[in-house]
Formats: C-alpha cells, structure tokens, sequence
C-alpha cells in the first residue's frame, strides 16, 4: 500500500506522462494498492486536468503558496503510511520507485534518490550554492549527505506527521526534511539515481530560495541542537579576539587589545547562553 505524492505548478507538459508512468510501474512490480496524489499549487494552466485525465486524484490549491505546502497537503491527505515523493518536470527517474520501497522495507526511516549527472550540477553558480549549502547541513547534522534536497523519498507518514509544522512550505522543504530526521536520530538511507534534463521552465528562485534555504537550515540548527549555533558563534568571536590581541600586542594598540579582550568576553558570554538554550530544549522535550 503506497500513496505516491506529486506537487505541480504548472506543469501540463509533463503531469500526465509523469502520472501514466508511475501507475505503470507500480502495476509493473505487483503494487495492487496504491494511490497518485497530485497536488496542484495554484496553476494557471491546465496542470489540474492532465492529471485527472491520467488517472490521479486532484487536490488543488487556490493560489500558488509553494512546494513544500503542497508536499504537506497531499502527505496530510493520504490513505497509506508507506509515502512516495517526487516531482512532475521528468528530471527524476520514475522507475527507481520500486528499488527505493524496497530498500525502505530494511528498516530505514526514509530512503532518498541521491542525484548525479551534468544537469544536477547545473549552472556555474549553482553548483557552488549547492555546496555551500550541503556544508552546512553535513555541519550541522554530523554526518555526510549525498542530497541534501533531493525530492524523490520514501518514508512513513506516522513519522513525518509530527515534523510538519516545522518544515518549510517552499523549495526548501526536503532539506529542513533532512536535518529534522537526522537530528532526531531517523535511519535516513541513499541510493544513487540519474537527474535528467525537467521537462518545461523552472520555477526555483536561485538567490531568494538559496537564501530561503540558509535560514532553515539556522531555524533546524536551533530547534534541534542549538549550542552548535551559540558555539559556532562563540567560535567566531574568539577568531576576532585572537586577531585583535595579535594586532594589538605587535603594534602596540591599546584599542586592539581592548577589543580583543571584549571578543573574549563575548565568546564566553554566547557560549554560556547556548547552554542554557540547549538545557531548555531538554527540558521541554521531555
């Protein structure tokens, strides 16, 4: 039993063919019960009834509010526990579907299609972006992650429910996804898979979603752990101290001193309040 979990904006071009085929498929590797969700984010073309046409339930949202509200809308409404993920452009491989409900049978919280090829690198900007922001969530939960955003997943909608309200509406929604399970302790699984060429225009905002990205990613890191925050700036402010005392000492600055002692001072100071917010995020865990 599987609800398979399709958010679109405007993608007519491609709906149909996705849904077509990840009915066959099921059918294909003996899933006699299952549903397709398709979640329709406001589109203003005629997304709602290709997928209709192709066999999948519609739910559809009035305006356009983002990815990851639509993902949260179809996961909400779904029949079965056992969920599937992924998107209508064509860029993921639908066939790796039946691979990935296996592997999720092996006692893993979530199984995600890591991504490779020319078009998951993506442009010269891009890719940097994409690393950076990898860093920091590899950083931030203490283990490395092939894709942090990949959105083709498997997983329990038992689990996730309580996640929800926590989670990004937008294009950031599987990468808050990702800290929150493997910040809670979840098996979170990877298994290799092609990105192909989306079939139609993107609808990512590099810069504004990238940042997007950034601030979730610090919102995960207080939430869940949040002396590494305190930490990390209690870090950076005794960097500055260091430079300030070596600046002072060799030139003979009083004001470099006085700030590096200051830098200290505030170090100790940030440090200490990222234990008192992480003695309060136990006791109110409990």
């Amino acid at each position: 039993m599987v609800s398979v979990i399709i958010p679109s904006y405007n993608e007519s071009n491609a709906i149909g063919l996705t849904v077509t085929s990840v009915k066959q498929i099921l059918v294909n590797a003996n899933y006699d019960d299952f549903e397709i969700i398709v979640v329709d984010d406001g589109s203003s073309d005629d997304t709602a009834e290709k997928a209709r046409e192709a066999g999948a339930c519609v739910i559809q949202h009035p305006h356009n509010i983002g990815y990851g509200r639509a993902l949260k809308t179809g996961i909400i409404e779904s029949k079965f526990d056992t969920v599937v993920i992924t998107d209508s452009d064509g860029t993921y491989p639908i066939d790796q579907i039946p691979l990935l409900l296996q592997l999720y049978t092996k006692g893993f919280d979530m199984i995600v299609g890591a991504r490779s090829g020319n078009y998951y690198k993506g442009s010269a900007i891009k890719w940097p972006m994409r690393l950076l922001l990898r860093f920091l969530v590899e950083w931030t939960a203490g283990r490395s992650i092939p894709d942090i955003n990949s959105g083709l997943r498997v997983f329990s909608k038992k689990t996730i429910i309580s996640f929800l309200p926590h989670l990004c509406d937008t294009f950031s929604f599987t990468t808050s996804m990702t800290l929150a399970y493997m910040m809670t302790g979840r098996f979170v699984g990877y298994h290799n898979i092609s990105y192909e060429e989306r079939i139609g225009k993107s609808h990512v905002k590099l810069w504004s979603d990238s940042f997007k990205t950034l601030q979730f990613i610090i919102q995960a890191i207080a939430y869940y752990n949040p002396l590494k925050l305190f930490m990390l700036l209690s870090l950076f402010c005794f960097f500055i101290a260091l430079i300030s005392v070596t600046i002072g000492v060799l030139f003979n600055i009083a004001t470099g001193f006085v700030m590096g002692v200051a830098a200290i001072v505030s170090s100790i100071i940030i440090f200490s309040i990222g234990l008192l917010a992480e003695i309060l995020r136990q006791i109110l865990s409990k």
